[in-house]
C-alpha cells in the first residue's frame, strides 16, 4: 500500500465516521475517532453487504459502505452502553 492509498482509506474513514455521527445524531467524535470508526465500520459494512449481496463500488460505494457500517457499529455501541 503506497501513501496515496493510505491517505484515500483515511479520508473515506473520516467521511465515513463523520457521516455516521451525523445520521445517528451524534454529531461525531473528533476526527482521530471518527476515522476508526469509518474504518471499523468499512469492515462491519464490507460483511454486511457481503452477505446481502450487495456490490458497491468506487469511491462513492466504498464510503456508503463504510458509513452504513458505521452506523450499524454506533447503534450497537449506544445499546450496550444503555444496558
Amino acid at each position: 500500500m503506497d501513501i496515496t492509498s493510505l491517505l484515500i482509506f483515511l479520508a473515506i474513514g473520516a467521511v465515513a465516521g463523520w457521516l455516521a455521527g451525523v445520521l445517528i445524531k451524534g454529531g461525531g467524535f473528533g476526527l482521530l475517532i471518527d476515522i476508526v470508526l469509518g474504518i471499523v465500520g468499512a469492515v462491519v459494512g464490507g460483511f454486511l453487504f457481503g452477505l446481502l449481496g450487495i456490490s458497491a463500488n468506487g469511491l462513492i460505494g466504498s464510503i456508503i459502505t463504510a458509513t452504513v457500517g458505521a452506523v450499524v457499529l454506533l447503534l450497537v455501541v449506544r445499546l450496550f452502553k444503555q444496558a
